[in-house]
């Protein structure tokens, strides 16, 4: 229940801005749209906000949001949809840019968010111990004797 705010929020915008750059610009029609928004609303939500937040930071998160929105737009208005395919990677291109945009500011707000839900800092995964070992000698050099008699 307490992931369902984030997720309205996150819905309506993502719907909001694939509607503008898929419906307005692109033709795409107004099912397809929300189908998509719905879509990516629940992937990204859990695949970038639920796992890869927590785990890195806010650039990382949306970096990884950028890639999974460009793959997903382009997959389904493939799916849907029977344009050219230049017009769909372009209006991909172009929504996922769009979208990450309000990813980074969406991160902000789920960082503080979960922050008052929980009353303390997402955790982090603990670096593994880094055992190294060396291997040492006595000599730094090796000792050359000169003998001046053997010569």
């Amino acid at each position: 229940m307490k992931h369902l705010k984030p997720m309205v929020i996150k819905f309506i915008a993502t719907f909001i801005m694939l509607f503008v750059i898929l419906n307005l610009f692109f033709g795409m029609s107004f099912a397809k749209v929300v189908f998509i928004s719905l879509s990516l609303t629940i992937i990204s939500y859990s695949f970038g906000d639920v796992e890869i937040l927590p785990r890195t930071n806010n650039t990382i998160a949306s970096l990884a949001d950028f890639g999974l929105s460009l793959v997903t737009i382009w997959f389904l208005s493939a799916a849907v949809t029977y344009f050219n395919r230049s017009p769909l990677f372009i209006s991909s291109l172009i929504s996922a840019a769009a979208i990450t945009i309000f990813e980074y500011f969406f991160h902000k707000y789920m960082l503080s968010f979960f922050q008052k839900q929980t009353d303390r800092v997402l955790p982090r995964p603990r670096p593994l111990p880094a055992n190294f070992q060396t291997e040492t000698s006595e000599e730094i050099r090796p000792k050359i004797e000169k003998n001046h008699e053997n010569k």
